[in-house]
């Protein structure tokens, strides 16, 4: 990877809303973007609606390809992951292999529905801390964009919100935070990856804020100049 040449990402399970919205942020400021699925179908379906949704806004050039995710992730310089927390290892398990040295984005939130508006941390402390355990000291684990509501990723505006990342390796988060903010939102490191419980905890209580003022609730760190 040079500094000419932007980073090629996958984003694993990327069928949804979440991951969608962060693709088409992506694709439409220039990164080539792999949609990644357990079926080819699912991938490709995704991307022919976003390709849709793009055109209807009047942007016919975008870099979107379709693969499972095992492809995706080895295709890709960056890899994020956008499952529910109870595909997390598997889908983990299955693209071990094409991450080493790579970073990997843990969007990941240990919701345990039917209870989601309650700060439920599984026993490994976050999911951004089992990621990394699970793939080792190689793989650069970056906890990154719980608490943007996927309503806001999907609209063509800025967004009005910040993204708290947090992982071991500082490169690796300011690599990351460049992303962040090719989405349009300002990125703040938070330290390393036992802090990603902080981020993920949050989470829940977004969800009680939503529900209550009938939004879509995100966070602002203030205090800084200008």
């Amino acid at each position: 990877m040079t500094t000419e040449t932007l980073p090629v990402l996958a984003i694993l399970g990327g069928t949804g809303d979440l991951g969608t919205g962060l693709a088409r942020r992506w694709a439409q400021v220039g990164y080539q973007v792999i949609i990644g699925s357990r079926t080819q179908e699912k991938a490709e379906a995704a991307v022919a609606d976003l390709r849709e949704v793009m055109a209807e806004r009047g942007v016919a050039e975008i870099s979107v390809q379709a693969m499972e995710n095992l492809a995706a992730a080895e295709a890709a310089d960056i890899v994020a992951i956008t499952v529910p927390f109870s595909h997390q290892a598997s889908t983990l398990e299955q693209v071990k292999s094409a991450l080493t040295g790579k970073i990997l984005i843990d969007v990941t939130v240990p919701l345990v529905p039917p209870k989601v508006a309650r700060v439920q941390l599984p026993e490994g402390g976050s999911a951004g801390q089992i990621a990394q355990d699970l793939l080792g000291e190689e793989v650069a684990v970056v906890s990154a964009f719980q608490n943007v509501a996927a309503a806001h990723l999907q609209e063509g505006s800025g967004l009005d919100c910040d993204v708290l990342v947090c992982g071991n390796k500082k490169a690796a988060r300011e690599e990351v935070i460049k992303l962040v903010e090719a989405a349009g939102m300002r990125g703040f490191h938070a330290g390393m990856i036992n802090n990603a419980a902080a981020a993920e905890a949050l989470t829940s209580v977004l969800i009680v804020i939503n529900k209550q003022y009938n939004c879509h609730a995100g966070i602002r760190i203030t205090g800084l100049d200008a």
